[in-house]
């Protein structure tokens, strides 16, 4: 698998020959790219730069040659050691630090790993500054520290200091939590959610079993949290004695419930549930991006606020939060961004929002699912051969489309097309010659049949 190179960061998988993975050489070149970058961008910065990492059996590899770089650059390293995604958000912030690393594939398998970039606002960089970073690393224009000027190396925990933020947050009920007497059974895959769940639900006053819970980084099974991968924990709770089920990624910061009885909650409404209790004590602005349920829309307007679209991306739904002044906001593969912690998806948060909207609703999971509009996303995808002109192909969709006057379309991220009761949204990818195609309605029969209708209208001009 050749290394796949982003405004985000490069990600690839660990071993083989140079060049074709995410190997020690490749990580050297483009931390030295990230430490210019930050450099050039923060000259009066306070030299500090903070490394996480999740529980990949690579990740102490990868870490050791990320902080010898950055040492090597001239940086004070703070190392918080094996953290989730979200706890190195903050210990930039917390520490005052100039950016961060992240080390982390997220939810790839366990052969591969990551370097994701934050700025000194604990973010994750834009397209233009990713494009810089990416520039930087091409020309390989570094200027490493003399001796005298090597970087400092500590080492420092945020775990606590992440739960204390989590439950100073004005809508976390911990009374009602603590009186509900909630059982839940987690599945942490292996990595960095078996370390600072369970000190979260002590805090909580939840009683927990973990399923996967060492974090070795040898993952149980795929970690992406989709249905065809979970029914480890999902007989668990079929088993009864269970009240919610929670599933997170390798890094924390993608969040999935399952129901008392077993049954999918739905990923997509991680972020609607706990959107309608922000919501319903501080109305809004909401966002997520273009690929999400139109459940949200659905919820927001019933409180009286106004939901809008980005482009698929956290940066992108973060840029646009700001922008309108969302209350709440993320994406619907169980990423939830709530401002008033931080700008970045964390499950922490959505756990224990949802928790504080169950226990004071008082009812079971399965009956708060129902009181949400009923969607269904069906995903497919479109070959292509390398040759095709993609852009051109969906100018043509957008030229079609925009004539209906049932359509309403957004081109900001390829193609977008909503019409009253479904929608379908065509993007290209930037790794390979696809076109992928989601597609929503009320029904999953009538999602898949959409999709695969655009994807005919796609075929036919080729």
């Amino acid at each position: 698998m050749s290394l796949i190179k982003s405004i985000s960061g490069i990600r690839g998988t660990i071993g083989g020959k140079t060049g074709d993975t995410l190997n020690p050489l490749d990580i050297v070149k483009f931390t030295s790219a990230y430490a210019t970058f930050i450099r050039k961008s923060m000259p009066n910065g306070s030299g500090k730069i903070v490394v996480g990492r999740d529980a990949r059996i690579s990740g102490e590899m990868v870490k050791n040659v990320v902080c010898g770089t950055l040492l090597g650059m001239g940086y004070d390293v703070v190392n918080i050691g094996l953290a989730s995604t979200p706890t190195t958000e903050l210990a930039v912030t917390m520490a005052g630090a100039d950016g961060g690393i992240i080390i982390t594939a997220s939810h790839n398998p366990r052969h591969w790993n990551a370097l994701k970039l934050l700025n000194n606002r604990g973010e994750f960089l834009t397209a233009q500054d990713g494009a810089e970073v990416l520039a930087i690393a091409e020309s390989e224009a570094f200027e490493y520290a003399d001796v005298d000027n090597i970087g400092k190396y500590t080492e420092e925990n945020f775990d606590k200091k992440h739960i204390d933020a989590v439950m100073n947050l004005k809508l976390v009920d911990k009374d009602a939590i603590k009186k509900a007497n909630f059982n839940v059974v987690v599945d942490s895959i292996n990595s960095v959610g078996g370390i600072i769940l369970p000190s979260l639900l002590d805090e909580l006053g939840v009683r927990y079993t973990f399923l996967n819970g060492e974090a070795n980084g040898d993952f149980a099974h795929n970690p992406e949290p989709l249905e065809k991968n979970l029914g480890g924990i999902m007989d668990a709770l079929k088993g009864g004695g269970y009240d919610l089920g929670i599933v997170v990624d390798p890094d924390v910061d993608r969040l999935a419930f399952i129901c008392e009885d077993g049954k999918m909650f739905g990923e997509e409404y991680t972020l609607v549930s706990v959107a309608d209790y922000v919501l319903s004590h501080t109305p809004g602005a909401t966002v997520s991006n273009l690929s999400s349920t139109r459940a949200l829309r659905d919820v927001t307007e019933k409180h009286g606020g106004k939901y809008s679209a980005a482009a698929v991306g956290e940066v992108n739904v973060t840029t646009k939060m700001r922008e309108v002044g969302a209350v709440i906001g993320g994406e619907g593969n169980g990423g939830v961004i709530y401002p008033e912690s931080h700008y970045g998806r964390d499950a922490l948060v959505g756990i224990a929002l949802f928790l504080s909207s169950l226990a004071q609703k008082g009812c079971k999971v399965s009956e708060l699912r129902k009181t949400f509009p009923e969607y269904f996303i069906a995903k497919n995808r479109i070959d292509l051969t390398a040759d095709t002109d993609v852009d051109a192909i969906l100018a043509k969709v957008k030229e079609m489309y925009s004539a209906q006057p049932d359509a309403q379309v957004n081109d900001i991220d390829g193609v977008k097309i909503d019409f009253p009761d479904k929608w379908v949204h065509l993007r290209k990818s930037n790794t390979e010659p696809i076109i992928r195609v989601y597609s929503e309605a009320h029904s999953m029969d009538e999602a898949d049949e959409l999709g695969k209708k655009i994807m005919q209208v796609v075929y036919d001009m080729q």
